[in-house]
């Protein structure tokens, strides 16, 4: 091909190439402030000019939150002219700062430009049904009725509060009885409410760390106002596990799982001997791993024992069994969880998965 050739073709070449970026909006973002959630909707249009030499279609205006909806033409845009994309945002349930962005593609599916909006939600005023969602009788309300700590260092306190409010125009007596009990819970609560008071029932856990206990730790206070219960039970549970301060700057164990997912397949009920599957499990920490506890639902048993250690840089194979006849028909589904005293993932979840069939 000679040069006056490469040149032609480049010559024809040049006004697709415009095409692509010739649609300019300026601005292109727009901050709507403080918008207010009780307002309800708000819009602002962008205008986009053709300063391109050939038409311009638009496909689509791309978002990806459903709160940001586009509307606009899909009509050519000739060369020097203009076209609107009006942008809604929704603040409904959405309180505090908002950015979205809003992808603009050509007809040859090529993105030509990005619009931004931003602002920040004032969040409109709850009810007290809203505020305090469960209906514990006797007009008291609560905010919540379970709480997840996550993971409970040893020798450290974790604190959560639940909200309250006596809707009712007397004054009521209020008491938490223990169903489940793990002797590591302390409640700070009110024994009496009085007429629209609110306040707020402080819960901790404490495990001493010259008291070791490891892995889920569950409390249930079914709660009572003025003497009766209408079955509201205020629930707690965390992950007891070593306080990884204790390997900060010091060399540490690490645990690997070689799946997260141990399948048995379709088994026969009437198989009396166990099916055992194995997993591997390894630490690639530079200490050794101590394996603190080893839970499930008790549908299936493993070789893994609390106390098992595995030094730095070896695995074990860890056997995973069940026997057919002591489960259900249908599927069967378990979780084992590893508690070692691995600071940085000191849990790791294994799912046992089959099915039983006749």
């Amino acid at each position: 091909m000679t040069l006056k050739t490469i040149v032609v073709w480049g010559a024809l070449l040049l006004p697709t190439v415009g095409v692509q970026a010739q649609l300019v909006f300026e601005p292109a973002s727009y901050d709507f402030g403080t918008v207010r959630e009780v307002d309800g909707s708000v819009s602002h249009t962008f205008t986009g000019v053709n300063r391109g030499d050939e038409p311009v279609v638009l496909l689509d205006v791309v978002t990806s939150c459903g709160c940001t909806v586009p509307e606009f033409s899909r009509k050519p845009v000739l060369p020097g002219a203009a076209t609107l994309i009006t942008v809604t945002y929704d603040p409904s349930n959405r309180p505090g700062m908002f950015n979205k962005e809003l992808a603009v593609y050509s007809s040859d599916r090529r993105k030509i430009a990005t619009l931004t909006i931003s602002g920040n939600v004032e969040p409109r005023p709850k009810s007290i049904e809203e505020r305090y969602p469960v209906d514990a009788g006797g007009g008291v309300r609560l905010s919540t009725t379970l709480h997840a700590f996550s993971y409970i260092a040893l020798g450290r306190e974790v604190h959560a509060a639940v909200e309250f409010v006596n809707t009712s125009d007397k004054a009521v007596a209020f008491r938490l009885r223990p169903k489940t009990a793990s002797g590591y819970l302390h409640v700070a609560a009110p024994e009496r409410i009085a007429a629209g008071e609110s306040g707020s029932i402080d819960i901790a856990y404490r495990i001493p760390a010259g008291e070791p206990h490891y892995g889920t730790v569950n409390d249930a206070l079914e709660v009572e106002v003025a003497g009766r219960s209408n079955g509201t039970v205020l629930t707690t549970h965390g992950i007891a596990v070593d306080d990884p301060a204790a390997y900060r700057g010091k060399p540490a164990p690490a645990m690997r799982l070689s799946t997260n997912i141990v399948r048995f397949g379709t088994l026969k009920h009437a198989a009396a001997a166990a099916e055992k599957r194995t997993f591997t499990l390894s630490n690639e920490g530079d200490e050794v791993l101590t394996v603190r506890a080893v839970e499930s639902k008790g549908r299936v048993r493993t070789s893994l024992r609390a106390g098992q250690q595995i030094a730095a840089g070896e695995s074990v194979a860890v056997e995973v069994w069940l026997v057919p006849q002591e489960s259900d028909y249908g599927p069967l589904l378990d979780r084992l969880s590893i508690i070692t005293d691995d600071p940085a993932r000191p849990m790791r979840q294994v799912r046992v998965v089959a099915v039983v069939e006749r």
